[in-house]
């Protein structure tokens, strides 16, 4: 069973309405209740989408000179000190929203390790890791799927391919002087020097997450090279034999030219030839036309190699993307905000309707249960969050013939001396939130 809860992850896979719906549809509510739980949703959500907004715009400003693709420019350019606080201000906000996402982070070993593995692409590559001033990886959905490979002839063969549902990858890249010190042209990267890319792609190879690093380096493996020299050295052989006429009296030609006679005899070539320039021109040029011929020809398919590799890498990767650079950024403030507020709503609610007095571990089974029961999704729900954020959250319940100045602030949840937890009644909580967002401007919450 622990086995099993270790593998479930927190992401909820259903939108916030339908979560408002499943509890709503649950029957614990009559309806002037479900109207009050309705109103309360729907301002915490508008609260959260402005929390989670002044995150955004906090990323954003920072994340102008470190946008590869920026068609604005600031005012007055960073010193250095602002430009590396700025670097962990976008890193570390990004960092927060996926966590809030319930993304989960992919340790850089889990990285290497596709370096030394093929998965779909029978490619070998290699990224240099010491390119990289910043790598973050998260991912979400840890699955499988069986693929067909053809094989040899007609030959066909099921695989089964470990994937990332949802992957997504920050990385920022050293300064113009590391590369120039490693004798690199800027004109010949694939990247800018000092900028910072963002990726986000689905259904992506476990053994395959190499292929995003824009700095990746593709070459044959072994295989490819055997069926690409093979052929190669067996074509050259009768190329080779149908020259050896002409390479001789070439040789000889050189010989005579620096006075070596006598190995001419080994040879077995008529001095009177390679002492006629006719037949050594008409050598030498049927030489060059055979070799080079053989040359451009291989080249020619090693050139095709290369471009099948690299189309294969193409149409693996361009319908899988998701976004790139900033629009990450808006993506996964969605993303966050959506994960926060269902996390919350449940929490809420199952408070709200329960019979019996939970503490955190009792109410994390209840909600994880309630949640497979309904709709058969096995979650490892993430109650620390939610109850840290209701607990937080305080206002003002003020009734008639009460001043504001008078009335203390209380929060939306509560603990008691056991350790159980406590939620306001939808009256209440309604009256708290709602004075949390009329004074949300001048709120003085936790930061996000």
């Amino acid at each position: 069973m622990a086995e099993e809860s270790a593998n479930r992850e927190a992401f909820i896979p259903y939108r916030r309405s339908d979560i408002i719906k499943l509890c709503l549809d649950d029957g614990r509510l009559n309806a002037a209740e479900a109207q009050k739980f309705k109103d309360f949703c729907e301002i915490l959500s508008s609260y959260y989408h402005f929390r989670f907004h002044k995150t955004l715009e906090t990323i954003k400003d920072n994340y102008v000179p470190f946008n590869p693709n920026a068609d604005v420019e600031a005012l007055v350019p960073p010193s250095f000190e602002e430009y590396d606080a700025m670097e962990s201000t976008v890193v570390d906000g990004f960092k927060h929203i996926l966590e809030r996402a319930n993304y989960i982070k992919l340790p850089e070993y889990a990285i290497k390790q596709a370096l030394g593995e093929t998965s779909l692409i029978d490619l070998k590559t290699e990224v240099d890791f010491d390119d990289f001033e910043q790598v973050v990886c998260y991912y979400r959905g840890d699955s499988y799927k069986t693929v067909t490979q053809k094989k040899l002839f007609f030959w066909k063969k099921e695989k089964r391919i470990d994937i990332f549902e949802r992957i997504v990858l920050l990385i920022k890249f050293k300064e113009a002087a590391h590369f120039g010190a490693k004798k690199e042209k800027s004109k010949e990267l694939k990247f800018i020097p000092g900028k910072m890319y963002l990726y986000f792609y689905k259904n992506i190879p476990k053994l395959d997450i190499d292929l995003l690093f824009p700095n990746v380096t593709t070459s044959m493996n072994w295989k490819d090279r055997l069926l690409f020299g093979v052929p190669a050295i067996g074509a050259a052989i009768p190329l080779i034999l149908r020259a050896l006429p002409n390479l001789l009296l070439l040789i000889a030609a050189i010989l005579l030219a620096i006075n070596a006679e006598p190995l001419l005899e080994e040879l077995e070539v008529e001095q009177s030839q390679a002492r006629n320039i006719m037949p050594v021109l008409v050598a030498t040029l049927s030489l060059g036309m055979a070799l080079g011929g053989f040359a451009f020809k291989q080249y020619s398919n090693y050139k095709s190699k290369k471009i099948k590799f690299q189309k294969d890498v193409t149409e693996t990767l361009f319908f899988k993307n998701l976004g790139n650079n900033d629009s990450v950024f808006q993506t996964f403030i969605d993303l966050a905000e959506e994960e926060e507020c269902k996390e919350i709503i449940l929490v809420y609610y199952h408070l709200l309707t329960s019979e019996n007095q939970m503490a955190p571990e009792q109410l994390d089974a209840h909600i994880e249960a309630w949640m497979e029961k309904k709709l058969g999704a096995a979650i490892n729900f993430d109650i620390h969050g939610p109850l840290d954020n209701l607990a937080n959250i305080f206002g003002k319940v003020i009734t008639n013939g009460l001043s504001e100045e008078n009335v203390p602030e209380i929060p939306l949840l509560r603990y008691d001396k056991e350790g159980f937890c406590y939620v306001l009644p939808l009256n209440d909580a309604k009256k708290v939130i709602d004075y949390v967002w009329d004074n949300a401007f001048n709120y003085n919450g936790i930061a996000l």
